[in-house]
């Protein structure tokens, strides 16, 4: 039977699982058994039991921290967007010593992060898990789109107020430009071969886009 800190006596759970429940560490271990399972699959591609055979732990143990897959991804995206969006603080640094520098070093880390933690992109961007319904994974979301809409802030007040475009609008734009270049060329999912590196196609693609917001001189 399993004691007050879900330790088993039996040997329904392996060594690294009764290591986790030793530290109180089972949800954790839950979703870093997850992560390279959805990173090679996709979202639908895994079962709860594979999790927990993944985790070394009983069949019933991710139930209770998880109501199933779906739960268990939106912690997964909940922590991806912190993660992101402390990625894009970083790199934003408050728009220094630019707000121009800053918006490219804010590319390059999005790139950076698509590549280093797949699982968590996928469970963020491909999921389709519903932001809205989790107050958690939705403060999470609102904060990395948060650094989004202050860098196209710190941009926009480079131009007069009667040419300025909304903020909101011009943030949509960034991502969507961001979210393109990694789906088509930096995933090694994506059989997308360039002689560009993805690096350069999404830096190049946002100055052509702040060139024609007026926020970079042309080259006449």
């Amino acid at each position: 039977m399993d004691d007050a800190n879900g330790a088993s006596g039996g040997d329904e759970d392996g060594g690294r699982a009764r290591r986790g429940y030793h530290h109180g560490n089972l949800r954790e271990a839950l979703v870093e058994a997850a992560l390279p399972l959805i990173a090679s699959r996709g979202p639908q591609g895994f079962t709860m039991a594979e999790v927990a055979r993944e985790a070394g732990v009983s069949g019933a143990a991710p139930y209770r921290h998880f109501k199933g897959r779906e739960d268990l991804i939106a912690e997964m995206a909940r922590r991806g967007f912190e993660l992101f969006a402390d990625l894009l603080e970083r790199a934003f640094d408050g728009g220094r010593p630019s707000p121009i520098s800053a918006f490219e070093k804010m590319s390059r880390a999005y790139l950076h992060f698509a590549r280093r933690e797949p699982g968590l992109y996928i469970a963020m961007f491909e999921s389709g898990v519903a932001v809205s319904t989790d107050p958690a994974l939705r403060a999470a979301s609102d904060r990395a789109m948060g650094v989004m809409r202050a860098a196209s802030e710190a941009l926009v007040l480079r131009l007069p107020p009667e040419k300025r475009p909304p903020v909101q609008m011009m943030s949509y734009h960034i991502w969507a430009l961001s979210h393109g270049v990694v789906e088509l060329f930096a995933r090694e999912s994506a059989g997308q071969r360039v002689s560009i590196s993805p690096e350069d196609l999404l830096e190049t693609g946002a100055m052509v886009y702040l060139r024609g917001l007026g926020l970079i001189p042309g080259d006449d």
